[in-house]
């Protein structure tokens, strides 16, 4: 039934995701002009997350997010399997959270003003070491202002549902700012609309958020220690949850942490 509905879907999601988004990026201007770190920019974003979610047919559950500090802010490192993953991260995580957008998101007008006006960091893949830097500034400065920064360490979405190596920058920047990691697992996005694909499903999904990992007192040695042990976190809570609705849950790849 899924797969008939799937065109149905897909319309449905685009529309939805369009007219949500032309609707809340200039309210998100806004507000960010007026007070960019009011709460209700938050209740933008989730009511965005929220529009996107029914119109791609997703039921989300979450589980662990009471536990989490909201006077603190963390970096947030998740799994990432599908365009539905940040939409995913803003209804799961109780935290004002901002996260990394390729350089090509900021070539849409509308979209690339919002972005800007909340604090959403710039990524060039191609860039060099200098804008790297930049990216670091940017995303320490967030902290600073009491913001939370998610970060996918894959590096990118995964093609066949697999948890991928992690890369270490996000924990070289909480290890440097003794900032708490926060694992978040997401499972069902890949079934709900994956990769590359152009239907859309929809299906349940579940976030599991773990309790935070506190980075005081380690050292840039540790940061691999560090990344092996989150990555271990997410792999152990995909490898126990059943697949939702008959779909894989995720597989654990093997590879060295880059």
């Amino acid at each position: 039934m899924r797969r008939l509905l799937a065109p149905l879907r897909t319309l449905l999601t685009c529309v939805v995701g369009v007219a949500s988004t032309l609707f809340f990026a200039p309210l998100v201007i806004v507000l960010a002009h007026l007070r960019p770190t009011t709460p209700l920019i938050e209740r933008c974003a989730r009511a965005w997350s929220r529009a996107w979610l029914w119109a791609a047919g997703c039921t989300l559950e979450v589980t662990g997010a009471e536990q989490v500090d909201r006077s603190r802010s963390h970096v947030v490192v998740a799994n990432h399997l599908s365009v539905l993953d940040i939409m995913v991260c803003f209804l799961a995580v109780p935290l004002p959270i901002r996260f990394l957008a390729k350089k090509e998101l900021f070539s849409v007008p509308l979209l690339a003003s919002a972005m800007r006006s909340i604090g959403i960091v710039e990524v060039d893949r191609a860039a060099g070491s200098a804008v790297h830097e930049q990216v670091n500034r940017q995303a320490e400065e967030l902290v600073a202002s009491g913001r939370s920064l998610i970060i996918y360490p894959e590096g990118t979405r995964s093609r066949n549902g697999d948890l991928r190596p992690f890369k270490k920058g996000a924990f070289t920047m909480a290890i440097a700012g003794e900032i708490p990691v926060l694992p978040v697992t997401i499972i069902g996005t890949y079934e709900a609309w994956p990769p590359g694909k152009l239907w859309v499903y929809g299906g349940e999904l579940k976030a599991f958020v773990d309790p935070p990992i506190e980075t005081a007192g380690m050292v840039r040695d540790d940061t691999g220690r560090l990344a092996e042990e989150v990555r271990e976190v997410i792999a152990s809570r995909l490898q126990s949850v059943s697949p939702p609705e008959g779909g894989r849950a995720g597989a654990v790849g093997r590879g060295a942490f880059s």
